[in-house]
């Protein structure tokens, strides 16, 4: 069996990654599962690929098995890009979804429907028990809309409108829909097709 710890305590992304990648012989486990706390890892880095790096590293240095960390978020094109790898914490170190969200729709108030376009980015990586990186990420290409709706799915969901479903935000979709199109589920898709079956 093939360890691989993520880097992770939401056990729906645990699952997600599961699904996902599928291989028989590999086990996909968190710290708790390993009987320890989730590693407080820094997020120092200023692209997503970095910092799933930093976060993939110190689990595999921590655990001494594979480990395989993703960093996402969203990026607003009216704003630079922004709130990019800071995502989580844009309205501050312990922010919560909708104080995120409401600074969002603060700083595009003035921004017509035509541009607000924007994208959520996942970066994988993957450290083997060697040492050797893979790296995978995906996109998934949308707009901001001007209220929330949908209880589904977590974080900037209920704005982000999917190109590849209109009339729908990310919140308004159910796993199955969500996965198919994600950033995440890209990334997924792109790390199974590099490591084979």
């Amino acid at each position: 069996m093939r360890r691989v710890v993520v880097a992770t305590g939401n056990r729906g992304k645990l699952d997600e990654i599961r699904s996902a990648l599928d291989f028989a012989g590999w086990e996909f486990v968190t710290a708790a599962d390993l009987g320890a706390s989730a590693l407080e890892v820094e997020e120092t880095g200023d692209t997503f690929e970095a910092n799933a790096r930093l976060k993939a590293r110190a689990y595999r240095e921590a655990f001494g098995v594979a480990a395989l960390a993703d960093d996402s978020g969203l990026e607003v094109d009216a704003l630079d890009g922004v709130p990019g790898v800071y995502s989580s914490r844009y309205a501050g170190s312990d922010a919560t979804d909708a104080a995120n969200n409401a600074k969002l729709l603060a700083a595009l108030a003035d921004i017509p429907e035509e541009g607000r376009t924007a994208r959520f980015r996942s970066v994988i990586v993957l450290i083997d028990e060697e040492g050797a990186e893979t790296v995978a990420e995906g996109a998934c290409e949308g707009t901001i809309g001007f209220a929330p709706r949908g209880t589904g799915g977590f974080g900037y969901d209920p704005l982000f409108h999917p190109r590849a479903t209109p009339g729908r935000t990310m919140a308004e979709l159910d796993r199955a829909g969500k996965n198919a199109i994600s950033h995440r589920g890209q990334a997924l898709r792109a790390l199974k097709g590099m490591l084979g079956d």
